[in-house]
């Protein structure tokens, strides 16, 4: 992603939490934006941020009104809004569960790009990231970047017991024991 493009993306994000922080819609931010305001890479085609069920249609109407456009997608568990080309995902039933108040609880404030919000802990994005993995989607390169780029500040514990049901999640466990990242 060239830094312009990234910028932009930044930008997309800085506008839409402050729209969200104003209309006093609880948000946190979450994905590859989240890593990287914790010194994880940079993220290449998103704004995800979580917000509870009840929250998520109104989190997108306040988008609208603030000049983007909302889109509804088919899978039921986010809505979307566009900024241009620039996505937000608004996230509200992850694989890893239903948004609810643990996982504001468990996010931190952070200045991020000079605005200050709720970042995800990176133990929820761990999560819904192994529980999203499946026999079609079944790409570990982008949580195993994720967890060697922040690693110090990853509960890894935490996330085994939370992702225990899963097979992906052990094999993920595994990758990770055999390259000495957990």
């Amino acid at each position: 992603m060239a830094d312009d493009d990234f910028d932009k993306l930044l930008d997309t994000m800085k506008r839409a939490a402050a729209a969200l922080r104003d209309a006093d819609v609880t948000f946190a931010l979450a994905g590859g934006l989240a890593v990287w305001a914790r010194g994880g890479p940079r993220t290449e085609h998103d704004v995800d941020f979580l917000v509870k069920p009840e929250d998520a249609e109104r989190a997108q109407e306040v988008l609208v009104e603030r000049g983007l456009r909302g889109e509804r997608p088919a899978e039921g568990w986010l809505l979307k809004a566009w900024d241009g080309d620039r996505m937000i995902d608004l996230i509200f039933e992850p694989a890893g569960g239903p948004i609810d108040d643990g996982w504001f609880e468990r996010a931190e404030q952070i200045e991020v790009y000079a605005i200050t919000m709720p970042v995800a802990s990176l133990e929820d994005i761990l999560v819904t990231k192994l529980m999203a993995l499946n026999e079609q989607d079944l790409d570990y390169a982008p949580v195993l970047e994720m967890a060697r780029s922040v690693r110090e500040q990853i509960d890894f514990d935490t996330v085994r017991k939370r992702t225990s049901d899963s097979p992906y999640a052990q094999a993920f466990f595994t990758l990770l024991e055999g390259l000495n990242v957990a």
